[in-house]
């Protein structure tokens, strides 16, 4: 009579990096069958308490993990061990946190005249088809593009994003700030023709005015379009 011996599944990978400790949680089995496991496995010597604290990246994969849940990992995980969780990170959002993604990162477009003493603020990126005064004022927590004359302030990045930008027809602004870097009078003061102009923050922190065909090259994650002609 042949024994067909079943070798049990490991939901749990334990990989070592420079960086300290990477743990990859199977997301088909229950949680609580995720915790013993994990348990045993950090039973081992090597991960008792002694020496150095090890930074710890949990990745569950398609599991969802709720506060609780995340405590009782991060209990598990440090009990009595030289062991510190950084990350934990899921490929599962709750709706909460894909809609503020999506206002983040979606695209308000506004018709109309910005002028003296108005104030235009939106979430994610503005296109604005209109001008902006002298004293009017324009903020986005993304990219600014303004079909007409910018001749006012505007902010993009408001959120501290650094790598967003300021494109205009016309750009010859009284000020235009970048995340927290602030150019007031910019170098380069466009001539009065029809090519469009940009602003960015290089490497160096410093706010830089270009022509808008550069777009592509200094931002090329601006479009998400693929295609070609």
């Amino acid at each position: 009579m042949n024994v067909v011996k079943v070798q049990k599944q490991q939901y749990v990978t334990i990989k070592g990096t420079k960086d300290g400790l990477t743990l990859h949680l199977d997301d088909s089995c229950s949680f609580d069958q995720l915790l013993h496991e994990l348990e045993e496995m950090l039973s081992l010597k090597q991960y008792i308490q002694s020496g150095p604290v090890i930074g710890v990246n949990v990745k569950v994969g398609n599991r969802f993990v709720n506060k609780d849940q995340r405590v009782k990992l991060e209990s598990v995980i440090k009990q009595n061990r030289n062991l510190m969780v950084e990350t934990i990170e899921s490929n599962v959002m709750t709706k909460d946190e894909a809609l503020r993604i999506k206002r983040e990162t979606e695209v308000v477009s506004v018709a109309r005249i910005v002028r003296s003493g108005q104030i235009l603020k939106v979430k994610g990126d503005l296109l604005l088809i209109g001008d902006v005064n002298p004293g009017g004022t324009v903020i986005a927590t993304g990219n600014i593009f303004v079909l007409g004359a910018l001749r006012g302030i505007a902010h993009a990045g408001a959120d501290g994003n650094g790598q967003a930008v300021i494109a205009a027809s016309l750009l010859k602004p009284a000020q235009l700030r970048i995340s927290e870097i602030i150019n007031r009078a910019p170098d380069h003061i466009p001539s009065e023709g029809n090519e469009m102009e940009c602003a960015f923050i290089n490497n160096d922190d410093e706010m830089i005015i270009e022509r808008l065909q550069q777009l592509t090259h200094l931002r090329p994650n601006l479009t998400r379009f693929e295609g070609g002609i």
